[in-house]
């Protein structure tokens, strides 16, 4: 009989795969489970709202200061990519004018 010699990594790559499968089949059943599955939908539909509430909370602080909200910001920054795309465009027509204009003609 012979032993073969297996380094940290193949030593942890065995000992995953017998935890992964003792522990599977157990965590299988649980997860697809509805006494589980309900309450942590209700806990995720909960939190969702929170956020929300929160979020709306926020942005009225942030208005009643006079400060811009997140929305706010992403709408100046969609504006300013906007006129930075008009920019380029003007920039790009001008210089073919220019170079239509210097362009010798026969």
């Amino acid at each position: 009989m012979s032993f073969q010699t297996v380094g940290p990594w193949g030593a942890f790559k065995r000992y995953f795969k017998a935890w992964d499968n003792a522990t599977t089949p157990y965590l299988d059943s649980v997860l697809k489970n509805p006494l589980l599955l309900e309450p942590v939908a209700g806990c995720l539909g909960a939190a969702t709202k929170l956020k929300r509430a929160a979020d709306s909370l926020s942005a009225g602080v942030w208005s009643g200061m006079g400060l811009p909200t997140r929305r706010d910001q992403e709408r100046t920054l969609h504006v300013l990519h906007e006129l930075e795309s008009r920019l380029i465009d003007l920039e790009e027509r001008l210089e073919d004018l220019q170079g239509a204009a210097a362009a010798p003609r026969e």
